[in-house]
């Protein structure tokens, strides 16, 4: 099964950054054949058209980002995508912001849910931000979580691959 880990989020944004931050230490890990880790902080559309371009390749997509939405910072979630769709009205101005260079986990996802461009299981893994301002580094919080994020992701892109072997 091919699986998409894609790293979300500003790059020089302190917090913000962990989704492509995290790329290259997990383009380090062994992976098995199948298994594509992607920085995906080039904007929606970009992603989205990508991805429109192998349709049906990717079985599963594992994303990673901070997002903040008023939890404890430094907590790591995961999840499953629901699938749904916000109104017409909430995806247009989606739209509006993707074509102006915002990128965002949300509007990613609902945009590409909307194209018929994701795969057909989603995870997310995020992690609350604390420090959202721009600069390097990471906030200590957010910094604590960063092998916590590894492993959840690890887990969830290999969650097949490991019940085939057993």
């Amino acid at each position: 099964m091919n699986v998409l880990i894609g790293g979300v989020g500003y790059h020089n944004m302190r917090d913000l950054s962990v989704g492509p931050m995290l790329v290259p230490a997990l383009r380090r890990l062994r992976w098995p054949p199948g298994v594509e880790v992607h920085d995906l902080s080039y904007g929606p559309i970009a992603v989205i058209q990508w991805l429109q371009e192998r349709p049906g390749y990717f079985k599963r997509g594992v994303f990673i980002a901070a997002v903040q939405r008023g939890r404890e910072a430094g907590q790591v979630y995961c999840y499953r995508w629901p699938n749904t769709l916000p109104d017409e009205e909430e995806i247009q101005q989606r739209v509006g912001e993707a074509v102006t260079g915002v990128i965002s986990l949300d509007n990613l996802l609902i945009l590409a849910q909307f194209f018929k461009a994701l795969p057909p299981e989603v995870i997310v893994v995020e992690v609350e931000p604390e420090d959202t301002n721009w600069g390097p580094g990471l906030s200590l919080r957010v910094e604590a979580a960063l092998s916590t994020v590894v492993d959840i992701v690890r887990r969830e892109a290999l969650k097949d691959s490991e019940r085939r072997r057993s």
